[in-house]
């Protein structure tokens, strides 16, 4: 029997590919995200970011899916984008619920994304590909923790009572 945990880290892509990708899909929601927080829209930076990830891992995880279990069998069909398709739309329903909508305000779309990417994090290890599982988790956490900094000190977001405020002290 094959050693489970190195074969888990083997992908057709290189590291350096997966992580230029994942990159560059973190990159472009900066650019989008920065505009909407500049805005003040609720989706801001977080939000754009981890969604832009997430649908860049379930990319490479259907790309690793075909590269890697596509034509094993000439009798076997096996379409990843079925897989990725059920997970995303299941997770998107979920994710769907944490946003809350009051007073005028929109509340949980950094969560809902968040979700969204938990999910796409989920499958790439159900599927065995812990190398992009753990490129696309290392990129969500410096997303989440200094880039909550990043909001709150230069663009002058505060936390007051568990929400977001602008700062009208600066």
């Amino acid at each position: 029997m094959e050693n489970v945990f190195i074969t888990s880290f083997e992908t057709s892509l290189p590291w350096g590919v997966i992580a230029l990708r994942l990159g560059a899909a973190c990159a472009l929601g900066i650019a989008i995200g920065i505009d909407r927080e500049v805005r003040d829209r609720p989706a801001g930076l977080r939000t754009h970011m981890l969604t832009a990830l997430a649908a860049a891992m379930f990319a490479i995880i259907a790309i690793e899916m075909m590269a890697n279990m596509a034509g094993e069998d000439r009798h076997t069909q096996f379409d990843p984008i079925r897989v990725v398709e059920a997970v995303t739309a299941g997770v998107a329903f979920l994710a769907a619920g944490t946003i809350i909508q009051a007073r005028g305000s929109v509340k949980g779309l950094t969560t809902g994304a968040g979700m969204w990417l938990a999910g796409a994090v989920g499958l790439a290890c159900g599927a065995g590909y812990l190398t992009v599982a753990v490129i696309g988790a290392v990129f969500a956490i410096v997303i989440l923790l200094p880039f909550r900094i990043i909001e709150s000190r230069l663009l002058g977001k505060r936390r007051i009572l568990g929400r977001e405020e602008p700062d009208n002290d600066v």
